[in-house]
């Protein structure tokens, strides 16, 4: 169950939970800390959470902390949440790929081991180690390459 956090009028924001008003850096070390928050108005009751994590994401930027890669932020804004979707999509598909087709062998392996089909199987594993690996090293690159861009253009 999220912590409820109420934005008043004033902008001030109270934990419910802590009964104590709370900073937008306290939000943020809170959902660092693990927590999931909730941000409502406290007249309308409408859920503002979206529009209170991006101006901590905001307020961060201005600081200089580079919460989010620029790439991230680009892609976002063209596409929306599609983004981070699609690439825990890919990961998740290989994953699904992986499992089924080891289901399959582990059955006929169980009935018989078949050296062919356990080197088939070392084989694709290996393959999806080395695809996961190259998307890791992807999004690595894209981080180093915007926080280098980053510091060129600060």
């Amino acid at each position: 169950m999220p912590r409820v956090i109420k934005r008043y009028g004033n902008r001030k924001l109270y934990d419910v939970q802590g009964s104590a008003y709370v900073s937008l850096d306290d939000v943020a070390g809170m959902i660092r800390a693990g927590e999931t928050v909730q941000v409502v108005d406290n007249v309308t009751g409408e859920d503002i959470t979206a529009q209170t994590l991006t101006q901590i994401v905001l307020e961060e930027g201005k600081r200089g902390r580079g919460v989010l890669p620029t790439e991230l932020l680009h892609e976002l804004l063209r596409r929306g949440g599609k983004v981070i979707d699609s690439r825990v999509a890919q990961v998740k598909h290989g994953v699904d790929e992986l499992v089924q087709g080891s289901l399959g062998r582990l059955t006929r392996v169980l009935q018989g081991p078949q050296t062919s089909e356990l080197k088939q199987l070392r084989e694709q594993l290996a393959n999806l180690e080395s695809t996961l690996a190259r998307i890791l090293d992807e999004q690595e690159k894209e981080r180093g390459t915007e926080k280098d861009g980053g510091a060129a253009a600060g």
